[in-house]
């Protein structure tokens, strides 16, 4: 009888074991089917970023159809500053509205790191993770895994957040104390969406943006009071098949052309300087059209921190570059191997240094958008 209870309660156990592990594999099994099934999807949410005891946080909105193609609005909800992440047959870009300019370079982007916001690389990191660890949770189900930001080695997991039919709720990238570091939640996701066939191309979204930036000269009065009529319906399938950028919501329409900025009024200062370096000489000399500020450090880690005033193109300007794409906390930044650069508030930044490692590099950039003039 001894025995056969025994046997009755490692059987129990067993099986109890084994539900748990099956579970996983069917959780892994569904959302990897659903995302790979998709040949184009639409996703709307809220991105968060800690950059010390700072938060900033963005609306996101991400378009994707087969065959590379990819589109990442961003837009600053402090200062309503956009830029676009586009990649399509013809490459990758960096697209800032409010200045009518685009960064243009061959990039593995979004392939070469984890991403937060983009479905695939959350499948790849899922599967290629033998470690990750699987619980349920009251509301659904999480999945713990390991990242790859190559730039940022303080970031070192994710929890991904399921509900209980198994939809896609949360990403939370920790650093090693268990800190959130970046947080995106999902407000929708449409895995049936369909695009015009020129929704990626970068001519196509100047177009629209310009034309937005128009209606808002005009009717600036009227969008904010109809904001409400702009939003996104609940199906999302028909409104990608609009001509242009089809998905508009409340941010739509508000970006307008910047300003023109011909001076540097304040002096930004990095808040991270490496050991034994040290300010030696600040100079401000004048371009065609503002200013140009250089603050040479020098020491045993020596570096350049360049600031210089920007303006709006009348026609839009595509710079070819040279780097990889990085999110920073209140702007996507522009990483090589011996320079940072970015545009915050008007303002274009360039850390420049022969000897600095590009981590090193992007410590310095992110401590000089600590400071509230950079949000």
């Amino acid at each position: 009888m001894k025995k056969k209870l025994l046997f009755l309660l490692i059987l129990g156990l067993f099986i109890l074991g084994g539900c748990g592990k099956v579970g996983e594999k069917d959780i892994i099994k569904d959302f990897s089917k659903k995302v790979n099934d998709s040949n184009a999807y639409y996703i709307e949410g809220t991105l968060e970023i800690v950059n010390n005891e700072d938060i900033y946080t963005y609306s996101v909105k991400v378009s994707y159809a087969e065959k590379d193609n990819y589109k990442v609005e961003l837009n600053n909800t402090v200062n309503n500053h956009e830029q676009i992440i586009l990649r399509n047959s013809d490459g990758v870009y960096v697209v800032t509205p409010r200045l009518n300019k685009s960064f243009k370079f061959q990039s593995d982007w979004p392939y070469n790191n984890s991403q937060v916001y983009l479905l695939g690389p959350l499948v790849d990191d899922i599967n290629g993770d033998e470690n990750r660890t699987f619980s349920k949770v009251d509301d659904g189900y999480t999945i713990v895994t390991s990242v790859n930001y190559p730039n940022n080695s303080k970031l070192v997991k994710q929890e991904i957040l399921f509900d209980k039919d198994v939809n896609l709720k949360k990403v939370t990238v920790l650093d090693s104390d268990g800190n959130a570091q970046i947080t995106m939640k999902f407000t929708k996701i449409d895995l049936s969406s369909k695009f015009n066939d020129d929704y990626f191309d970068l001519k196509n979204i100047i177009e629209v943006k310009e034309k937005e930036s128009t209606n808002t000269d005009d009717n600036s009065d009227a969008n904010t009071n109809n904001s409400d009529t702009n939003t996104n319906t609940n199906t999302n399938t028909n409104t990608n098949t609009n001509s242009g950028d089809g998905n508009t919501d409340d941010n739509a329409g508000n970006e307008t052309k910047t300003e023109e900025t011909s001076s540097i009024e304040d002096v930004v200062y990095p808040m991270y300087i490496p050991e034994n370096t040290y300010l030696t000489n600040k100079e401000k000399v004048d371009k065609d059209n503002g200013e140009r500020l250089i603050l040479t450090f020098d020491g045993d880690n020596p570096f350049m921190l360049i600031e210089e005033t920007v303006s709006y193109e009348e026609e839009h300007l595509i710079v070819p570059t040279y780097g990889e794409l990085e999110l920073m906390a209140s702007t996507v930044a522009i990483v090589n191997d011996n320079s940072v650069s970015w545009i915050d508030n008007n303002i274009e930044y360039y850390v420049v240094s022969d000897k600095l490692s590009k981590q090193e590099l992007l410590e310095i950039a992110r401590s000089v958008s600590v400071l509230p003039v950079s949000k």
